[in-house]
């Protein structure tokens, strides 16, 4: 009886640690809006999660990051962090929609991030 109560223990407290479980907010103050409008610098972004050059220790977070934030919905990010995502997204988009498509073949295959994605927004849009 005390193994499966201390199993239980260790279960709840593995789901709590989870649940309090976030991302570093180390690079939260980075200036995105310098990044997404310097063409040469988010195309060294871009290259660098395609895994075709380079990353700075920012991009190596996000490359790290970026497969577990997509299968969860972003849970362990700040509200800061879903803003920014948010805007990157919509950057991409909008304005480099040939590097999005790359970058949706090679991190959401399936196109379910995709979708969860565009339903959030008609959502945001029709509050």
């Amino acid at each position: 009886m005390k193994l499966i109560s201390a199993v239980i223990l260790c279960a709840f407290l593995v789901a709590v640690s989870a649940a309090e479980n976030k991302y570093t907010n180390k690079y939260d103050n980075v200036d995105v809006d310098k990044i997404l409008n310097n063409d040469r610098v988010l195309t060294n972004y871009i290259k660098c999660l395609m895994d075709e050059g380079p990353c700075t220790s920012e991009g190596r977070e996000l490359k790290k990051t970026l497969p577990d934030a997509l299968s969860s919905g972003c849970t362990k990010c700040n509200q800061k962090q879903k803003e920014t995502a948010e805007k990157v997204i919509r950057h991409l988009t909008q304005k480099r929609a040939r590097d999005w498509e790359r970058l949706s073949k090679k991190y959401d295959p399936q196109g379910q991030y995709k979708k969860r994605y565009e339903e959030h927004v008609a959502t945001s849009r029709a509050a």
